[in-house]
Protein backbone atom coordinates (compact mmCIF):
# COMPACT_ATOMS: atom_id res chain seq x y z
CA UNK A 1 0.00 0.00 0.00
CA UNK A 2 1.36 3.42 -1.00
CA UNK A 3 0.85 6.40 1.31
CA UNK A 4 -1.06 9.09 -0.56
CA UNK A 5 -3.66 11.80 0.03
CA UNK A 6 -6.53 9.30 -0.32
CA UNK A 7 -5.49 6.76 2.29
CA UNK A 8 -3.21 8.62 4.69
CA UNK A 9 -6.03 9.55 7.11
CA UNK A 10 -7.49 6.03 7.07
CA UNK A 11 -4.15 4.29 7.56
CA UNK A 12 -2.99 6.86 10.08
CA UNK A 13 -6.11 6.58 12.22
CA UNK A 14 -5.94 2.77 12.18
CA UNK A 15 -2.31 2.83 13.30
CA UNK A 16 -3.12 5.34 16.05
CA UNK A 17 -6.07 3.26 17.26
CA UNK A 18 -3.97 0.10 17.40
CA UNK A 19 -1.10 1.83 19.19
CA UNK A 20 -3.30 3.50 21.81
CA UNK A 21 -5.21 0.30 22.62
CA UNK A 22 -2.07 -1.82 22.72
CA UNK A 23 -0.25 0.72 24.92
CA UNK A 24 -2.44 -0.25 27.87
CA UNK A 25 -1.14 -3.80 27.72
CA UNK A 26 2.42 -2.58 27.21
CA UNK A 27 2.22 -0.47 30.37
CA UNK A 28 0.91 -3.41 32.38
CA UNK A 29 3.82 -5.64 31.34
CA UNK A 30 6.45 -2.92 31.81
CA UNK A 31 7.25 -2.52 28.11
CA UNK A 32 8.15 1.06 27.04
CA UNK A 33 5.27 2.47 25.02
CA UNK A 34 7.74 3.99 22.54
CA UNK A 35 8.99 0.50 21.70
CA UNK A 36 5.42 -0.54 20.99
CA UNK A 37 4.87 2.39 18.63
CA UNK A 38 8.07 1.59 16.76
CA UNK A 39 6.99 -2.04 16.53
CA UNK A 40 3.57 -1.15 15.11
CA UNK A 41 5.22 1.04 12.47
CA UNK A 42 7.64 -1.77 11.52
CA UNK A 43 4.82 -4.35 11.32
CA UNK A 44 2.80 -2.17 8.97
CA UNK A 45 5.86 -1.11 6.92
CA UNK A 46 7.24 -2.45 3.66
CA UNK A 47 8.50 -5.72 5.19
CA UNK A 48 5.19 -6.32 6.96
CA UNK A 49 1.71 -5.29 5.84
CA UNK A 50 3.29 -3.46 2.94
CA UNK A 51 2.85 0.28 3.51
CA UNK A 52 5.49 1.90 1.31
CA UNK A 53 7.13 4.81 3.09
CA UNK A 54 10.73 5.63 2.28
CA UNK A 55 10.98 9.42 2.49
CA UNK A 56 13.69 10.34 5.00
CA UNK A 57 12.94 14.04 4.41
CA UNK A 58 9.28 13.58 5.38
CA UNK A 59 10.23 11.55 8.45
CA UNK A 60 12.71 14.26 9.40
CA UNK A 61 10.04 16.96 9.02
CA UNK A 62 7.60 15.01 11.20
CA UNK A 63 10.37 14.42 13.72
CA UNK A 64 11.33 18.11 13.92
CA UNK A 65 7.73 19.18 14.57
CA UNK A 66 7.25 16.42 17.14
CA UNK A 67 10.51 17.15 18.93
CA UNK A 68 9.68 20.86 19.13
CA UNK A 69 6.42 20.16 20.96
CA UNK A 70 7.97 17.47 23.17
CA UNK A 71 10.73 19.86 24.26
CA UNK A 72 8.29 22.77 24.69
CA UNK A 73 5.95 20.63 26.79
CA UNK A 74 8.89 19.31 28.81
CA UNK A 75 10.05 22.88 29.43
CA UNK A 76 6.56 24.02 30.50
CA UNK A 77 6.25 21.09 32.88
CA UNK A 78 9.66 21.69 34.49
CA UNK A 79 9.53 23.83 37.60
CA UNK A 80 12.57 26.03 38.14
CA UNK A 81 12.40 25.55 41.91
CA UNK A 82 12.72 21.79 41.35
CA UNK A 83 15.75 22.08 39.08
CA UNK A 84 17.55 24.92 40.90
CA UNK A 85 19.61 22.51 43.03
CA UNK A 86 20.67 20.49 39.97
CA UNK A 87 20.98 23.11 37.20
CA UNK A 88 24.79 23.02 37.23
CA UNK A 89 24.99 19.21 37.16
CA UNK A 90 22.29 19.03 34.50
CA UNK A 91 24.12 21.48 32.25
CA UNK A 92 27.35 19.52 32.69
CA UNK A 93 25.61 16.29 31.66
CA UNK A 94 23.90 17.88 28.68
CA UNK A 95 27.07 19.54 27.38
CA UNK A 96 30.30 17.89 28.54
CA UNK A 97 28.51 14.56 28.95
CA UNK A 98 27.34 14.56 25.32
CA UNK A 99 30.74 15.64 24.04
CA UNK A 100 32.59 12.94 26.01
CA UNK A 101 30.09 10.27 24.95
CA UNK A 102 30.61 11.28 21.32
CA UNK A 103 34.41 11.19 21.52
CA UNK A 104 34.66 7.88 23.41
CA UNK A 105 32.00 6.12 21.33
CA UNK A 106 33.36 7.53 18.07
CA UNK A 107 36.87 6.21 18.68
CA UNK A 108 35.49 2.79 19.63
CA UNK A 109 33.23 2.68 16.54
CA UNK A 110 36.20 3.53 14.33
CA UNK A 111 38.21 0.59 15.66
CA UNK A 112 35.22 -1.81 15.83
CA UNK A 113 34.25 -1.26 12.20
CA UNK A 114 37.89 -1.80 11.22
CA UNK A 115 38.14 -5.08 13.12
CA UNK A 116 34.78 -6.67 12.25
CA UNK A 117 35.18 -8.56 8.99
CA UNK A 118 32.60 -8.29 6.20
CA UNK A 119 31.58 -4.85 7.45
CA UNK A 120 32.09 -1.40 6.00
CA UNK A 121 34.98 0.40 7.70
CA UNK A 122 33.83 3.88 8.68
CA UNK A 123 36.25 6.78 8.60
CA UNK A 124 37.02 8.57 11.86
CA UNK A 125 34.74 11.46 10.86
CA UNK A 126 31.89 9.05 9.99
CA UNK A 127 32.45 7.18 13.27
CA UNK A 128 32.27 10.43 15.22
CA UNK A 129 29.11 11.39 13.31
CA UNK A 130 27.44 8.09 14.20
CA UNK A 131 28.52 8.54 17.82
CA UNK A 132 27.12 12.09 17.92
CA UNK A 133 23.77 10.87 16.63
CA UNK A 134 23.68 8.32 19.46
CA UNK A 135 25.12 10.59 22.15
CA UNK A 136 22.03 12.19 23.69
CA UNK A 137 19.43 10.68 25.97
CA UNK A 138 15.97 10.87 24.47
CA UNK A 139 13.62 13.37 26.13
CA UNK A 140 10.45 11.59 24.96
CA UNK A 141 11.65 8.25 26.34
CA UNK A 142 12.90 9.62 29.66
CA UNK A 143 9.83 11.82 30.32
CA UNK A 144 7.44 9.02 29.41
CA UNK A 145 9.15 6.16 31.23
CA UNK A 146 10.02 7.98 34.47
CA UNK A 147 6.55 9.49 34.81
CA UNK A 148 4.64 6.34 33.82
CA UNK A 149 6.61 4.26 36.31
CA UNK A 150 5.76 6.69 39.12
CA UNK A 151 9.28 6.51 40.54
CA UNK A 152 10.20 8.64 43.54
CA UNK A 153 13.97 8.79 43.31
CA UNK A 154 16.34 10.07 45.97
CA UNK A 155 19.01 12.78 45.52
CA UNK A 156 16.92 14.81 43.01
CA UNK A 157 17.69 12.25 40.32
CA UNK A 158 14.34 12.57 38.50
CA UNK A 159 14.56 16.33 37.80
CA UNK A 160 18.25 15.91 36.92
CA UNK A 161 17.47 13.21 34.34
CA UNK A 162 14.57 15.20 32.89
CA UNK A 163 16.65 18.38 32.69
CA UNK A 164 19.48 16.50 31.00
CA UNK A 165 17.24 14.74 28.48
CA UNK A 166 15.36 17.95 27.71
CA UNK A 167 18.49 20.04 27.21
CA UNK A 168 21.05 17.67 25.67
CA UNK A 169 19.23 17.14 22.35
CA UNK A 170 20.38 20.58 21.10
CA UNK A 171 23.99 19.70 21.92
CA UNK A 172 23.84 16.41 20.02
CA UNK A 173 21.99 18.13 17.17
CA UNK A 174 24.69 20.79 16.78
CA UNK A 175 27.53 18.26 16.84
CA UNK A 176 25.67 16.09 14.32
CA UNK A 177 25.18 18.93 11.83
CA UNK A 178 28.76 20.12 12.21
CA UNK A 179 30.13 16.59 11.67
CA UNK A 180 27.98 16.12 8.57
CA UNK A 181 29.77 19.16 7.17
CA UNK A 182 33.13 17.63 8.12
CA UNK A 183 32.26 14.34 6.37
CA UNK A 184 31.14 16.21 3.25
CA UNK A 185 34.26 18.40 3.20
CA UNK A 186 36.58 15.48 3.93
CA UNK A 187 38.49 17.44 6.55
CA UNK A 188 37.96 19.27 9.83
CA UNK A 189 38.72 22.93 10.41
CA UNK A 190 38.93 22.87 14.21
CA UNK A 191 38.68 26.64 14.62
CA UNK A 192 35.64 26.86 12.36
CA UNK A 193 34.09 23.84 14.11
CA UNK A 194 34.43 25.41 17.57
CA UNK A 195 33.23 28.82 16.34
CA UNK A 196 30.13 27.31 14.69
CA UNK A 197 29.40 25.30 17.82
CA UNK A 198 29.61 28.31 20.15
CA UNK A 199 27.61 30.45 17.72
CA UNK A 200 24.73 27.98 17.45
CA UNK A 201 24.63 27.48 21.20
CA UNK A 202 24.82 31.20 22.00
CA UNK A 203 22.22 32.29 19.44
CA UNK A 204 19.90 29.47 20.49
CA UNK A 205 20.12 30.40 24.18
CA UNK A 206 19.70 34.16 23.60
CA UNK A 207 16.87 33.67 21.12
CA UNK A 208 15.00 31.36 23.49
CA UNK A 209 15.42 33.78 26.40
CA UNK A 210 14.36 36.94 24.57
CA UNK A 211 11.51 35.27 22.66
CA UNK A 212 10.23 33.84 25.92
CA UNK A 213 10.24 37.35 27.42
CA UNK A 214 8.51 38.78 24.35
CA UNK A 215 5.79 36.10 24.27
CA UNK A 216 5.08 36.59 27.98
CA UNK A 217 4.87 40.39 27.47
CA UNK A 218 2.44 39.99 24.53
CA UNK A 219 0.22 37.58 26.47
CA UNK A 220 0.01 39.98 29.43
CA UNK A 221 -0.58 42.95 27.11
CA UNK A 222 -3.40 41.63 24.93
CA UNK A 223 -5.13 39.47 27.59
CA UNK A 224 -6.69 36.90 25.27
CA UNK A 225 -10.37 36.41 26.18
CA UNK A 226 -10.63 32.68 25.40
CA UNK A 227 -8.63 29.71 26.64
CA UNK A 228 -8.46 28.27 23.14
CA UNK A 229 -6.85 31.47 21.82
CA UNK A 230 -4.19 31.27 24.53
CA UNK A 231 -3.45 27.66 23.56
CA UNK A 232 -3.23 28.57 19.88
CA UNK A 233 -0.92 31.51 20.64
CA UNK A 234 1.48 29.16 22.46
CA UNK A 235 1.10 26.60 19.66
CA UNK A 236 2.20 29.16 17.06
CA UNK A 237 4.96 30.40 19.38
CA UNK A 238 6.61 26.97 19.21
CA UNK A 239 6.86 27.11 15.41
CA UNK A 240 8.05 30.72 15.43
CA UNK A 241 10.71 30.13 18.10
CA UNK A 242 12.20 27.17 16.22
CA UNK A 243 12.10 28.63 12.70
CA UNK A 244 13.20 32.15 13.69
CA UNK A 245 16.18 30.81 15.66
CA UNK A 246 17.19 28.50 12.81
CA UNK A 247 17.04 31.48 10.44
CA UNK A 248 19.57 33.18 12.69
CA UNK A 249 21.75 30.04 12.45
CA UNK A 250 21.09 29.22 16.09
CA UNK A 251 19.83 26.04 17.69
CA UNK A 252 16.03 26.02 17.37
CA UNK A 253 15.53 23.08 19.72
CA UNK A 254 17.34 24.84 22.56
CA UNK A 255 15.28 27.98 21.95
CA UNK A 256 11.99 26.06 22.04
CA UNK A 257 12.92 24.33 25.30
CA UNK A 258 13.88 27.65 26.94
CA UNK A 259 10.67 29.36 25.75
CA UNK A 260 8.62 26.51 27.25
CA UNK A 261 10.60 26.72 30.50
CA UNK A 262 10.08 30.48 30.78
CA UNK A 263 6.37 30.44 29.95
CA UNK A 264 5.73 27.48 32.26
CA UNK A 265 7.38 29.32 35.15
CA UNK A 266 5.91 32.77 34.48
CA UNK A 267 3.11 34.41 36.45
CA UNK A 268 0.83 34.66 33.42
CA UNK A 269 -2.79 34.97 34.58
CA UNK A 270 -4.10 32.59 31.96
CA UNK A 271 -5.73 29.21 31.96
CA UNK A 272 -3.40 26.61 33.50
CA UNK A 273 -4.94 23.89 31.34
CA UNK A 274 -2.35 24.87 28.71
CA UNK A 275 0.05 22.49 30.46
CA UNK A 276 -2.39 19.61 29.99
CA UNK A 277 -3.12 20.70 26.42
CA UNK A 278 0.55 20.59 25.46
CA UNK A 279 1.04 17.35 27.35
CA UNK A 280 -1.62 15.83 25.06
CA UNK A 281 -0.01 17.39 21.99
CA UNK A 282 3.41 16.06 23.05
CA UNK A 283 1.97 12.57 23.58
CA UNK A 284 0.35 12.61 20.13
CA UNK A 285 3.62 13.85 18.64
CA UNK A 286 5.53 11.00 20.30
CA UNK A 287 3.08 8.48 18.92
CA UNK A 288 3.10 9.85 15.36
CA UNK A 289 6.88 10.28 15.41
CA UNK A 290 7.60 6.71 16.52
CA UNK A 291 5.06 5.28 14.06
CA UNK A 292 6.58 7.29 11.20
CA UNK A 293 10.12 6.21 12.06
CA UNK A 294 8.97 2.61 12.40
CA UNK A 295 7.49 2.77 8.90
CA UNK A 296 10.73 4.21 7.52
CA UNK A 297 12.94 1.29 8.58
CA UNK A 298 13.08 -2.05 6.77
CA UNK A 299 13.41 -4.78 9.46
CA UNK A 300 15.21 -7.05 6.98
CA UNK A 301 18.06 -4.50 6.90
CA UNK A 302 18.61 -4.70 10.66
CA UNK A 303 19.97 -8.25 10.73
CA UNK A 304 23.21 -7.40 8.86
CA UNK A 305 23.99 -4.69 11.45
CA UNK A 306 23.02 -6.78 14.48
CA UNK A 307 26.59 -7.68 15.49
CA UNK A 308 27.97 -4.17 15.12
CA UNK A 309 24.85 -2.78 16.81
CA UNK A 310 25.29 -5.12 19.78
CA UNK A 311 28.94 -4.12 20.15
CA UNK A 312 28.20 -0.40 19.98
CA UNK A 313 25.30 -0.72 22.42
CA UNK A 314 27.47 -2.68 24.83
CA UNK A 315 30.19 -0.03 24.67
CA UNK A 316 27.76 2.84 25.19
CA UNK A 317 25.96 1.19 28.12
CA UNK A 318 29.05 -0.09 29.95
CA UNK A 319 31.84 2.34 28.97
CA UNK A 320 30.92 5.58 27.14
CA UNK A 321 27.88 6.70 29.11
CA UNK A 322 29.22 5.77 32.59
CA UNK A 323 32.61 7.39 31.88
CA UNK A 324 30.97 10.58 30.59
CA UNK A 325 28.58 10.72 33.57
CA UNK A 326 31.24 10.15 36.24
CA UNK A 327 33.62 12.72 34.70
CA UNK A 328 30.86 15.31 34.17
CA UNK A 329 29.56 14.91 37.73
CA UNK A 330 33.00 14.82 39.35
CA UNK A 331 32.60 18.31 40.92
CA UNK A 332 29.24 17.40 42.51
CA UNK A 333 30.05 15.56 45.71
CA UNK A 334 26.42 15.38 46.89
CA UNK A 335 25.67 12.68 44.30
CA UNK A 336 26.68 9.21 45.44
CA UNK A 337 28.25 6.61 43.18
CA UNK A 338 24.94 4.73 43.24
CA UNK A 339 23.18 7.81 41.89
CA UNK A 340 25.80 8.25 39.17
CA UNK A 341 25.46 4.58 38.20
CA UNK A 342 21.70 4.98 37.92
CA UNK A 343 22.04 8.15 35.83
CA UNK A 344 24.45 6.20 33.61
CA UNK A 345 21.92 3.40 33.22
CA UNK A 346 19.03 5.69 32.30
CA UNK A 347 20.82 6.96 29.19
CA UNK A 348 17.82 5.94 27.13
CA UNK A 349 17.76 6.16 23.36
CA UNK A 350 14.57 6.82 21.47
CA UNK A 351 13.17 8.79 18.58
CA UNK A 352 15.68 11.64 18.77
CA UNK A 353 18.72 9.61 17.62
CA UNK A 354 16.61 8.12 14.81
CA UNK A 355 15.50 11.61 13.74
CA UNK A 356 19.10 12.81 13.78
CA UNK A 357 20.04 9.74 11.72
CA UNK A 358 17.80 11.02 8.91
CA UNK A 359 20.07 14.06 8.45
CA UNK A 360 22.93 12.06 6.86
CA UNK A 361 20.28 10.32 4.70
CA UNK A 362 18.88 13.61 3.46
CA UNK A 363 22.43 14.94 2.96
CA UNK A 364 23.19 11.90 0.78
CA UNK A 365 26.28 10.71 2.67
CA UNK A 366 27.86 7.48 1.43
CA UNK A 367 27.16 5.27 4.47
CA UNK A 368 24.05 7.10 5.67
CA UNK A 369 21.66 4.13 5.32
CA UNK A 370 24.07 1.95 7.25
CA UNK A 371 24.24 4.55 10.02
CA UNK A 372 20.46 4.83 10.12
CA UNK A 373 20.03 1.06 10.54
CA UNK A 374 22.66 0.93 13.29
CA UNK A 375 20.97 3.79 15.15
CA UNK A 376 17.58 2.11 14.84
CA UNK A 377 18.94 -1.22 16.09
CA UNK A 378 20.72 0.35 19.09
CA UNK A 379 17.58 2.34 19.95
CA UNK A 380 15.50 -0.83 20.08
CA UNK A 381 18.13 -2.49 22.28
CA UNK A 382 18.21 0.52 24.60
CA UNK A 383 14.43 0.54 25.02
CA UNK A 384 14.38 -3.21 25.68
CA UNK A 385 17.40 -3.45 28.00
CA UNK A 386 17.37 -0.09 29.78
CA UNK A 387 13.75 0.99 29.35
CA UNK A 388 12.31 -2.15 30.96
CA UNK A 389 14.71 -2.12 33.92
CA UNK A 390 14.35 1.45 35.18
CA UNK A 391 12.46 0.27 38.29
CA UNK A 392 14.74 -2.71 38.93
CA UNK A 393 17.88 -0.58 38.69
CA UNK A 394 16.47 1.97 41.16
CA UNK A 395 15.61 -0.78 43.64
CA UNK A 396 18.95 -2.57 43.29
CA UNK A 397 20.83 0.68 43.87
CA UNK A 398 18.46 1.59 46.76
CA UNK A 399 17.42 4.88 45.19
CA UNK A 400 13.63 4.34 45.16
CA UNK A 401 12.14 6.25 48.10
CA UNK A 402 8.65 4.78 47.84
Amino acid sequence: MVINAQNILLVGSILLFISIIASKGAHRFGVPVMLLFLGVGMIFGSDGVGIQFNSAATAQFVGIIALCFILFSGGMDTKIQDIKPIIASGIMLSSLGVLLTTIITGVVIFYITGLVTKFVTLTLAESMLLAAILSSTDSASVFSILRSKGLKLKQNISPLLELESGSNDPMAYMITLLLIGVVQAGEMDTTKFIFSFITQLGIGAMSGYFLGKIFIFIIKLIKLPRKSQFHIFLFVSVFFAYSFTEKLHGNGFLAVYLVGLMIGNSNIKQDKSATYFFDSIAWLCQLVMFLTLGLLVNPSELLPVALIGLLISGVMITISRPTAVFISLLPFKSLTNSAKLYISWVGLKGAVPIIFATYPLVAGLANSRLMFNIVFFTTILSLIIQGTTVNIAAQKLKLDSR
